[in-house]
């Protein structure tokens, strides 16, 4: 059963993006299970009125699903449970549980390195199980198409995503089995933006493969040289972890001293940093690439947050919402995680005085220009909207200023 409930996802209902990708990881879903006698059952919300509906029609007498962890997906999952006593969640999206991951002195862990220790000292996670075998019943409820659910954007825009994806446990088996022959050359490869990774955020975030699957596929084809990527697992486990703990930090920094940055409002400058018209090439590509395919490789995610952060000295709750809407692995765990980072106010965060220079970063990382070939290609370049050193000492100079009345 799916159920689509928008109005149950807080202050992050799923974005133009995402919902392109669930409207094609759904019609997936149903077809696989077609293929085995069964089907999909799609429903709208609210979610508890849609299940105790659909167990009236069907006299079923056991709820299960896989957990999520965001706070409002936990408030939901909590009054299902309160009303349905036999309901029962599982975990199957992380490789441990946020709660099993503590400091000695029983707290959450804030600073990636030693989170990593502490998760690989927990061992392997577990292997996947075997798919199922299922009883379809004598008789389905009433069908809800998909189509009704209304979730593709109505503009040409999504052509780029189709020509680049395909939603559903198919396509996510079809990349990890191609990521898989090529993970023992990840560290050499991973931040060199015109060279292919992995790609399997948004199947991850879909639940189309589990992390789990991805973690033995690597380690079986690569072994220990696999282990740079697991690492990447890794931190994706830790973006869930502080999510979890610190729910707040989706909307609030989580070093409450970044409340009072001097943040800019600067509406055309946010404008030509989502179309890709800054005029640093890295930049202007990256946003290109995240336009047209709904993705953008996690080094150039880098250079644009702390160019729009740093540089252009805006919230990076903007730059997180665009990234939100039009990133088709948008996860708010991860994105959160992200742009804290970058922006310096989170957990495990970069150095405030680490500002990201997309001219070096571009000569160090695409040195043959074959990235920034790739999404500007031979249009005309305009001139940079700031200079990369003066905007940079600003954003010291703001960062200190924050910081200075810490105990005001």
């Amino acid at each position: 059963m799916f159920i689509w409930a928008p109005e149950e996802e807080g202050e992050w209902p799923p974005g133009s993006a995402s919902r392109w990708w669930l409207d094609g990881s759904l019609r997936a879903l149903d077809a696989s299970l077609r293929e085995q006698g069964s089907r999909l059952v799609v429903r709208r919300g609210p979610s508890l009125a849609a299940l105790e509906q659909l167990i009236a029609e069907t006299s079923a007498d056991a709820v299960f699903w896989n957990r999520r962890y965001e706070a409002h997906a936990i408030e939901r999952d909590r009054a299902v449970k309160e009303a349905m006593p036999t309901a029962r969640s599982f975990a199957a999206a992380v490789l441990h549980e946020p709660w099993t991951v503590r400091t000695r002195a029983g707290a959450p862990y804030q600073v990636f390195t030693p989170f990593w220790r502490a998760l690989r000292a927990l061992g392997e996670p577990d292997r996947p199980l075997p798919a199922p075998r299922l009883d379809p019943p004598g008789r389905w409820p009433e069908p809800v198409a998909v189509d009704v659910l209304d979730l593709l954007p109505r503009a040409a825009w999504a052509g780029g995503l189709a020509e680049t994806w395909s939603p559903g446990e198919a396509g996510a088996a079809a990349r990890l089995d191609e990521f898989a022959d090529r993970a023992a050359g990840y560290a050499d490869t991973r931040d060199r933006p015109a060279l292919p990774t992995s790609q399997l955020s948004p199947h991850l975030h879909f639940g189309e493969v589990s992390p789990r699957r991805v973690w033995h596929a690597v380690r079986d084809a690569a072994g220990t040289a696999g282990e740079p990527y697991l690492r990447q697992l890794g931190w994706r486990e830790f973006a869930h972890h502080l999510l979890f703990h610190f729910p707040h930090t989706a909307w609030a920094p989580l070093r409450p001293v970044y409340e009072r940055m001097p943040w800019r409002d600067d509406p055309p400058g946010l404008e030509a940093w989502r179309r890709g018209r800054t005029g640093y090439a890295l930049v202007d590509a990256g946003m290109r690439q995240l336009w047209e395919t709904g993705w953008m490789h996690n080094r150039v995610r880098m250079v644009t947050a702390s160019f729009l952060t740093k540089d252009l000295l805006i919230d990076w709750r903007a730059g997180a919402r665009w990234f939100w809407d039009t990133l088709v692995d948008a996860d708010l765990a991860n994105n959160t995680l992200g742009w804290q980072w970058v922006a310096g106010s989170g957990a495990d965060a970069a150095p405030y005085h680490r500002v990201f220079n997309p001219d070096s970063q571009a000569a160090r990382f695409d040195a043959d220009g074959r990235y920034r070939e790739r999404w500007l290609g031979d249009e005309e370049r305009p001139a940079p909207m700031v200079d990369h050193r003066s905007a940079r000492l600003r954003a010291l100079a703001a960062h200190a200023s924050a910081t200075a009345s810490r105990g005001r």
